[in-house]
């Protein structure tokens, strides 16, 4: 199979769970600007978990445009993928009602830990679907921020039922890290569009 398919499905359910997300925000109740100011948690979470979506599906893009063709193992830690990530909208919900609070808090972390254990296992089938010698696997290079962020996100989680302010600025932390996507893999993106 080519990667285009798998590329285009991810795309469509990323898109249904972005929908999803923004569907669970309602309006305020009142009308004046004190009504929507009250809600700030609920845009906050909003506006995090739509920055993780768009983080993982900007990355996706790039590792995939580095592998042509897919097997069944990576079409299995795919949709793995894509059910960790179809669970953010629900922690955002969660985390956005409850201003923070040390449950939802810790829940929020721990879905975000489980699509970034997801992501790794993907990129393990990516690996061993291509063999060493995979321009990806070498644009990976020791993927420190891939290694790095789990752990960040178990802080996040612990720092949750002590702060649970501290370890949302934590998880933003975490995506600002990975707002722009690896200098190397899109530089063997770039590379691969030329030799092709």
């Amino acid at each position: 199979m080519t990667s285009e398919r798998l590329t285009a499905f991810t795309d469509g359910v990323i898109a249904v769970i972005i929908t999803i997300m923004v569907l669970e925000m309602r309006a305020p109740r009142g009308a004046e600007l004190a009504d929507l100011a009250a809600l700030w948690p609920v845009f906050a979470s909003y506006v995090l978990s739509f920055v993780y979506l768009g983080i993982y599906w900007n990355n996706h893009h790039h590792f995939f445009r580095l592998a042509p063709r897919v097997t069944g193992p990576v079409l299995w830690a795919n949709l793995h993928l894509l059910f960790w990530l179809s669970l953010v909208p629900f922690t955002t919900a969660w985390l956005g009602e409850h201003a923070f609070a040390p449950m939802p808090s810790a829940f929020y972390g721990l879905s975000l830990l489980a699509c970034a254990i997801a992501w790794y296992i993907m990129q393990l089938a990516l690996f061993r679907a291509k063999g060493p010698n995979l321009a990806l696997k070498r644009a990976v290079g020791r993927d420190l921020k891939g290694k790095l962020s789990p752990f960040l996100y178990l802080a996040g989680i612990g720092l949750s039922f002590i702060a649970p302010l501290l370890a949302y600025a934590l998880y933003a932390a975490v995506a600002a890290m990975w707002l722009l996507p690896d200098r190397r893999v899109e530089a063997a993106v770039i590379h691969s569009e030329s030799e092709g």
